[in-house]
């Protein structure tokens, strides 16, 4: 039986539409990842009815390899992408900068325009001076960008949602990343600004027998021990895998438009989309996960 496609959420106000489930491309940056196993892994993500692809300039490959193995199907999609450094000749965060940046995205992923443009975890200072403000609405009057984002955290993300000059933000929800569930999600969905989540399975940790390296998954990990949540709360939610469990958790939660999850095998995603199909999760079950959440765990950069 064929699996059904993931419903279609507004992107706030913007006019268009995403699917509950995201493509998070990181994963193409693998050069181990063949050039045929990518184009195909690309194609069976359109095929599965995701319509929301979202990379980054620092994602490596992953902008070459959307443009290369998906152009000829662009109008099936939003492309979605962040940006704000990297760009070579000029000077990491400045006007040049976000304006060929997206040029260079452009060129790289072979379409005439964005769908989403990010600034990619800009410091405050920078955002409050509003020259890179200025250069992405610069973009999007110019018709190379449809909606201006912002993807990151805390105070940066409190400033993009009130400033008035965001269509969408990107930030990170899950069950060991709650803090945005009590403010940040509310504010957007008032505001009518789009919400794309990140990291909603918060790296799987539940998986990991040891302490990630990695500061953000090591911190995960840590807060993951704290919480202590007992199995029987996946046999409550009908699950039994977190990793399913967390995933409807992050994008069944209010204002939510997509919550992107990020792999290179084709199965993973069939399950990912299977979960988020299975819809919210019990309320009994929500306010169990939400119990012993902290109001200290801020987010994670």
């Amino acid at each position: 039986m064929a699996q059904l496609a993931p419903p279609q959420r507004p992107l706030g106000r913007s006019g268009l539409q995403v699917s509950a489930l995201g493509f998070g491309a990181m994963h193409l940056q693998d050069a181990r990842l063949s050039e045929a196993e990518a184009g195909r892994l690309l194609n069976q993500v359109l095929d599965l009815g995701i319509s929301l692809i979202d990379t980054a300039r620092s994602y490596g490959l992953s902008e070459e390899r959307i443009g290369r193995h998906l152009a000829h199907r662009r109008d099936e999609f939003l492309l979605s992408t962040k940006l704000g450094y990297g760009v070579e000749g000029v000077a990491d965060w400045s006007y040049a900068c976000i304006v060929q940046g997206v040029e260079r995205a452009l060129r790289l992923m072979r379409c005439e325009w964005l769908d989403i443009a990010h600034l990619h975890s800009c410091p405050l200072p920078l955002l409050q001076r509003g020259e890179l403000t200025r250069a992405l609405l610069d973009c999007q009057r110019a018709g190379k960008l449809r909606v201006a984002a912002y993807s990151g955290d805390n105070a940066e993300l409190a400033h993009t949602l009130a400033c008035g000059d965001f269509g969408s933000v990107q930030t990170s929800l899950s069950l060991c990343d709650q803090i945005n569930l009590s403010g940040a999600l509310q504010r957007a969905e008032q505001a009518g600004i789009g919400l794309i989540v990140k990291r909603p399975v918060a790296g799987a940790i539940w998986h990991r027998p040891q302490r990630p390296g990695d500061h953000a998954e090591g911190q995960y990990w840590d807060r993951w021990q704290a919480l202590a949540l007992p199995d029987t709360l996946l046999e409550e939610a009908g699950e039994r895998d977190w990793t399913a469990l967390a995933l409807r958790f992050a994008a069944h939660a209010p204002g939510v438009s997509s919550a992107l999850t990020g792999t290179a095998k084709l199965a993973h995603l069939q399950a990912n989309l299977a979960a988020v199909q299975r819809g919210p999760l019990p309320e009994a079950v929500l306010r169990r996960l939400r119990r012993d959440f902290r109001p200290d765990w801020t987010g994670l950069i």
